[in-house]
C-alpha cells in the first residue's frame, strides 16, 4: 500500500471516530433533557390530582349539607304532622263538648215542662212553655249554621229533595213542584245533612 492510500485510510478512520463521538455527545444531550421533562410531568399531574381532590371534598361537603337539611326538614314535617293531628283531635273533642254544653239548658227546660205537665192543668201555659223551648233550641241550631230547608212550593230538585210520592197536579203551574213535606230537611253551612221527604205534583 502506498503512503497516499495509507494516509487516506487513516483519515477515514479518524473521521468515522469523530462522527461516532459526535453522535454519542448528541445522544447524551438528548438523554440529558429527558429527565427534566419527566420531572415536569409529575408536577402537572400532582396539580390536577390536587384540584380533583379539592372538588371531590367540596362535593362531599355539599352532599353532607343537603343531607343534614333534608333530615331537619323531615323532622320538622313529622313534628308538624303530629301537632296537626293532635290539634284536630282536640278540636273535635272540644267542639263536641261545646255543642253538648249548649244543649244542656234545653234539656233542663224540657224536664221542667215534663214536671209541669204532671202538676198543672193549664194547657195554654204548657203549650207556651213547649213553644219557648222549641224557639230556644231552633235559635241555637241557627247560630251553629243549621238551617231548615224550604220545600213546599219550590221546584223539585233530586240533589236536594227525596220524593216519596207523586200525585197529579191540581193546576198546570204546580207541575214539578213540591206540594207537601212529610219530614223536614236541614243544611249545615249550606251543605245538606238531612234530605227532606216530599210529595211532588206531576
Amino acid at each position: 500500500m502506498s503512503k497516499k492510500n495509507k494516509h487516506e485510510a487513516t483519515q477515514n478512520i479518524e473521521n468515522k471516530e469523530v462522527e461516532k463521538d459526535s453522535n454519542i455527545d448528541n445522544n447524551i444531550e438528548v438523554e440529558g433533557n429527558e429527565p427534566q421533562e419527566q420531572e415536569n410531568l409529575p408536577e402537572e399531574e400532582l396539580d390536577e390530582t390536587a384540584k380533583l381532590t379539592a372538588e371531590i371534598d367540596d362535593l362531599k361537603a355539599q352532599i353532607e349539607k343537603q343531607k343534614d337539611d333534608y333530615l331537619r326538614l323531615m323532622a320538622e314535617f313529622d313534628n308538624y304532622r303530629r301537632r296537626t293531628l293532635r290539634e284536630k283531635a282536640d278540636l273535635v273533642k272540644t267542639g263536641g263538648e261545646a255543642c253538648m254544653k249548649a244543649i244542656l239548658p234545653v234539656i233542663d227546660d224540657i224536664e221542667r215542662a215534663m214536671q209541669a205537665v204532671d202538676s198543672s192543668n193549664d194547657v195554654e201555659a204548657l203549650k207556651e212553655g213547649v213553644s219557648l223551648i222549641y224557639n230556644k233550641f231552633h235559635t241555637y241550631l241557627e247560630q251553629n249554621g243549621v238551617k231548615e230547608m224550604e220545600t213546599v212550593g219550590v221546584d223539585f230538585d233530586a240533589d236536594k229533595h227525596e220524593a216519596i210520592a207523586q200525585i197529579p197536579a191540581a193546576a198546570p203551574e204546580q207541575k214539578g213542584k213540591i206540594i207537601d213535606c212529610t219530614q223536614k230537611g236541614y243544611t249545615l253551612n249550606d251543605v245538606v245533612i238531612r234530605f227532606p221527604k216530599v210529595v211532588v205534583a206531576q
